[in-house]
């Protein structure tokens, strides 16, 4: 069953793969690896999960400014989520995917969902992030 979201686009952008959710928020700094992409916070639901091409579905970012860079070179080194769905507008995150759409012509889509909208994906979902916004959800159980 697939289902059409309709998200807000915080950074334009085309991605797709399977959802890793968490329900936690996430500073990247100290809690994303990035030049392996594994969540590292010990303390995070998803300790020891891999984000590398996969749509990394998370309430917020916190914390550190630093978060900014940190996705930034995660995505230099090719290890960054494919996408990103929020549920609250994170300008830290948005900064590192546009600036490393200025150094390395390379984003990371990042969106915003409804918490309804948000709440329905589930761990696994193969989801599709789409330019304008467009988030289409495939169920895989």
């Amino acid at each position: 069953m697939e289902r059409i979201l309709r998200a807000r686009a915080l950074v334009a952008g085309s991605a797709e793969g399977p959802a890793v959710v968490s329900r936690q928020p996430l500073s990247l700094w100290g809690g994303l690896c990035p030049r392996t992409g594994e969540i590292i916070d010990r303390r995070h639901e998803l300790s020891g999960e891999i984000v590398t091409g996969r749509v990394f579905v998370f309430p917020q970012g916190k914390g550190s400014s630093t978060s900014s860079a940190t996705l930034l070179e995660s995505i230099k080194a090719g290890v960054a989520p494919a996408g990103i769905i929020n549920l609250k507008v994170d300008p830290i995150l948005a900064l590192g995917s546009i600036v490393s759409d200025e150094l390395y012509h390379r984003a990371v889509p990042i969106v915003i969902l409804s918490e309804e909208e948000f709440f329905s994906i589930k761990q696994g979902d193969h989801v599709t992030i789409e330019g304008d916004g467009t988030v289409k959800v495939r169920t895989t159980s």
